[in-house]
């Protein structure tokens, strides 16, 4: 499933190989970038090897579902990367960017108080007495939103862009406990 175009670029990214089977079995897709449906290469995905880079996998297709970070290293089954089942049907990329720096917004589509990060927060609530975010935007970096304080509970991707409400970003609702900067460690 190698595409020739423009592979150098892509191959700084990252490199992913989902598999059928657990301990790294069975038919397998090699992806470097965006896969918005991987339905039609695979029937399940028991493990995965991540060979370089950092990717976000979700459940359903089109970046649906929930989401699960994995980087480089080796999942030989979907314990290990946290999921409750076989089903990864799209992933997505995470580029490396040098400086993090989000705006949060108690009220939707910019309203209300304004709350700037930089840095990782493992408390929202505790920061900004508030534990609701309604929309953002992410002006450098790319962020986790989780759903519970210290990085608990669900995840969300949040990539550089403007999210005018939080369902944009998939989010159930506009619950943020913790935050994380998604770093090249």
């Amino acid at each position: 499933m190698s595409h020739s175009h423009g592979t150098t670029a892509l191959s700084k990214m990252g490199k992913i190989i989902f598999y059928e089977d657990k301990h790294f079995g069975g038919h397998q897709y090699e992806c470097s970038g965006d896969c918005a449906d991987m339905l039609c290469y695979l029937n399940r995905c028991n493990s995965i090897m991540v060979e370089s880079g950092c990717f976000m996998i979700y459940e359903q297709p089109v970046y649906n579902g929930q989401q699960f970070l994995v980087r480089k290293g080796e999942y030989p089954e979907f314990e290990s990367w946290l999921g409750k089942n076989d089903s990864v049907c799209s992933c997505r990329v995470i580029p490396m960017g040098s400086s993090h720096e989000v705006k949060l917004f108690e009220r939707m589509e910019y309203g209300g108080q304004m709350m700037a990060l930089v840095e990782d927060c493992p408390d929202v609530m505790d920061m900004f007495q508030t534990n609701h975010i309604f929309s953002c935007k992410v002006i450098g970096g790319n962020w986790l939103f989780f759903e519970n304080s210290n990085f608990r509970g669900r995840m969300y991707l949040i990539r550089p862009g403007e999210y005018t409400r939080f369902t944009e970003w998939g989010g159930m609702s506009a619950r943020v406990g913790s935050i994380k900067r998604i770093m090249d460690y």
